[in-house]
């Protein structure tokens, strides 16, 4: 599968139809961050309704089917009548929303949201055309379930609390305010649906919340990748680094395309300028972090790479107990595809790669506030003393990267059987991606302390120019946050460059420069 993320950016992808073909990851942002419309294909709902005929023939000759005719988990010997099947299906729902805690954001819900869709309508789960429209209209019309976001090992009780508002129970926020999932269902002009067989277990079986957790995290870690280059460069540029070790010639020796991909980016942003050329045989060779941004960067983006083929392959597939097979005279197959282990152990990469990349960010950090170091004035104000300038975002950064350190122990290689020792291994996924995710947004803040330092260093090597890309990404920040003269509230400016990096707008005021990026 081709899994390169398109270059439209999500925010211009309006609409998102299912089953015209494999998702993106930009789509599931489009929905889950940008509200962009969801639409099924005319095959997408011959798919549904086709699965949806097996498996109520399969009701009608009682077959022995898990979840269908069987209870759950360890309960899989309880024969369940046919009279039963569909308060079996409430009773899952309604026992399984247990999760605890504060509830997950709004583009998390969403994301989930959109998984399931993508997953119940890939033709294999017997779910009904019906509930996946209200699942749809629950998206278009921006409700968003109550789900605690605590307390699940891959799967089940996130998505229970979900389902419930399909069925007019639990709680929604509807334009703004948190009511009943019945009252927000009859705000926006939409039924509640009655659960026939097999679908309260469809609708919270799979790796859909950590797929979606999941491809988050990847699209905000390739992102901040990006702009790690890009606040690199202009690190390298405030310090006086020598372009030098940028050198393909270096790094043509080293078999490994993501660092020579790097080097190239961080020459081609540093072109034109006069500080760079000024300074290029100032040293023999610089710090680590400045000199092995090739190295260090290359490496996480090889990961990133790896995780982006694993999660969209994921995302593309089935992941559902029992399967359901149309052909013939149809089958239903007993599996482990819910199991999320593929993306858990790419989130729990995907971790560890973005702690790398925050180390050698906050590093370049520490050394444009560090006047032992630096060359430039103590903490990149011109009086200290009296002022502290940028000592204490040095400090937020570091708390930032411990944060990060000790989210960073791999979630899937715990286990604490559940049901029974039915299910004796749990993947633990869910904390894998969320942890993920949470990492990916403690980045974009580390690299928005760096770059917010290295703009405000880029101002006492005046009259000398810098590139002109560091100086669009200059007059981007400096639109907003200006050159500190003296202590004030950084909060606001931390805030301001942060989003900037989470909107994709650093990495698209450069590449209208030089183009895109290589990768």
């Amino acid at each position: 599968m081709n899994t390169t993320i398109s270059k439209i950016h999500p925010k211009e992808i309006k609409k998102v139809t299912l089953g015209a073909g494999a998702i993106s990851i930009n789509e599931i942002i489009a929905v889950s961050r940008y509200d962009a419309e969801v639409l099924f294909s005319q095959d997408y709902r011959e798919r549904v309704n086709l699965s949806r005929s097996v498996i109520e023939k399969f009701l009608d000759e009682e077959r022995v089917i898990y979840g269908v005719t069987t209870g759950f988990g360890s309960n899989v010997t309880e024969t369940i009548s046919t009279e039963d099947a569909e308060v079996l299906q409430k009773n899952i729902i309604r026992s399984h929303a247990v999760s605890v805690g504060e509830p997950l954001e709004k583009e998390v819900v969403r994301a989930i949201q959109f998984m399931i869709l993508v997953n119940l309508g890939n033709g294999f789960s017997g779910v009904k055309l019906a509930t996946l429209e209200l699942l749809r209209s629950l998206l278009n019309h921006q409700i968003i379930p109550f789900a605690p976001g605590e307390g699940s090992v891959a799967y089940l009780a996130i998505e229970a609390h979900m389902a419930l508002v399909l069925m007019g129970e639990g709680k929604a926020w509807y334009n703004g305010e948190l009511i009943p999932g019945n009252e927000a269902l009859e705000k926006a002009g939409l039924q509640p649906v009655s659960l026939g067989c097999k679908e309260g277990l469809s609708l919270i079986n799979g790796s859909t919340s950590v797929t979606a957790f999941a491809s988050l995290a990847l699209y905000n870690s390739i992102q901040a990748a990006k702009t790690a280059d890009i606040a690199g460069a202009m690190s390298l540029e405030a310090l006086k680094g020598t372009i030098k070790a940028f050198d393909p010639r270096i790094h043509s020796v080293k078999r490994h395309e993501e660092q020579a991909i790097t080097a190239r980016n961080i020459v081609k942003m540093l072109e034109r300028s006069e500080i760079v050329e000024k300074y290029k045989d100032y040293r023999v060779q610089d710090a680590l972090s400045l000199r092995c941004i090739p190295q260090a960067h290359g490496a996480v983006k090889k990961v990133l790479k790896d995780a982006e083929f694993t999660i969209c392959n994921e995302m593309n597939s089935t992941s559902d107990n029992p399967i359901i097979i149309p052909e013939d005279q149809g089958d239903a197959l007993m599996v482990g595809n819910f199991d999320g282990t593929f993306v858990g152990i790419y989130a729990d990469t995907m971790a560890i790669a973005m702690a790398n990349l925050a180390k050698v960010s906050e590093r370049r950090l520490d050394r444009l506030v560090n006047y032992h170091v630096s060359e430039l004035p103590n903490f990149l104000v011109a009086k200290p003393g009296l002022n502290n300038g940028y000592m204490i975002p040095q400090y937020t950064a570091a708390g930032l990267l411990n944060e990060i350190r000790v989210l960073v122990h791999p979630a899937t290689v715990d286990n604490t059987p559940t049901s029974a020792n039915q299910e004796d291994v749990v993947s633990f996924a869910y904390f894998a991606a969320k942890k993920a995710y949470q990492i990916s947004k403690k980045l974009e803040y580390i690299l928005g302390l760096e770059l917010m330092a290295a703009v405000q260093a880029l101002d006492f090597h005046q009259p000398l120019k810098p590139s002109p890309v560091s100086q669009k990404v200059y007059e981007l920040i400096r639109s907003v946050v200006p050159t500190v003269e003296e202590d004030r509230y950084f909060y606001p400016d931390i805030q301001f460059i942060t989003n900037l990096i989470h909107e994709g707008e650093i990495l698209n005021t450069v590449e209208l420069i030089i183009g895109k990026l290589d990768w």
